[in-house]
């Protein structure tokens, strides 16, 4: 569907990753949104920062605790740190952004957080709608709750957020995580302990493609696609 013009939609989807979670999400809503008739640019963000840089040089991580502790502190307090930032997402004719982060320490990743404090965050957001979602264990409130304040901030106009959790409860969760952060891989167990798989849960696709639709329904497009229902994510 195209306006008056004969323009497509145009939606941008920003997201950082370094297990290929948040891209999965990308990519698959993507695929909605194009199949909506939508033009879509994916930019992936890049952790650049010389503190951080090395760890995340490569994955598995050399050592599943160590690689990650340095960011513990500045997760909590927010900092930001060196990104690059590719072309698509400074650009400022969006019609729709969405934004997709993991979740750090309870909060919004440092990658994504530099670009929604970022000059170039300002003038995409500048006056558009955006929406976001959360890839997480399974901490997401505080996560979708910072990236609406700093999209909101830079002058953007909130639609909707989602979450993406993985299996288990709080301990085995966590082991399932760290095991597949050092070894790269699914494993049955940790430390003796029989662990669920991690990451995106095999059905995430039903909800990405709900989502995506629910964005496309909001920009006016017809020729709904994809079922399923999403894992809202609410304000608290």
């Amino acid at each position: 569907m195209a306006d008056i013009n004969g323009r497509r939609p145009r939606v941008l989807l920003v997201y950082y990753t370094h297990t290929n979670q948040a891209k999965r999400v990308c990519d698959s809503m993507a695929e909605v949104l194009r199949s909506r008739g939508c033009e879509v640019s994916e930019a992936g963000i890049e952790f650049t920062d010389p503190h951080y840089a090395k760890n995340f040089s490569t994955f598995p991580f050399k050592h599943a605790v160590f690689s990650i502790l340095p960011l513990l502190w500045p997760q909590l307090r927010r900092k930001t740190g060196q990104i690059r930032i590719p072309d698509e997402a400074k650009s400022s004719n969006y019609d729709l952004v969405c934004f997709g982060s993991p979740t750090w320490f309870f909060r919004t990743c440092m990658p994504l957080r530099s670009y929604l404090k970022s000059d170039q965050a300002r003038k995409v957001l500048a006056g558009k709608p955006f929406a976001a979602y959360v890839v997480c264990r399974r901490y997401w409130s505080i996560n979708l709750k910072e990236v609406r304040t700093l999209g909101t901030s830079q002058g953007g106009e909130y639609l909707d957020g989602i979450r993406f959790t993985y299996e288990g409860g709080q301990i085995r969760s966590l082991l399932s995580l760290l095991s597949y952060f050092g070894k790269g891989e699914m494993r049955e167990r940790a430390l003796g302990i029989k662990i669920p798989p991690t990451n995106l849960k095999p059905d995430f696709d039903d909800p990405a493609h709900a989502f995506a639709n629910e964005l496309a329904d909001r920009l006016g497009l017809s020729q709904q696609i994809g079922e399923g229902s999403s894992s809202r994510a609410s304000d608290g």
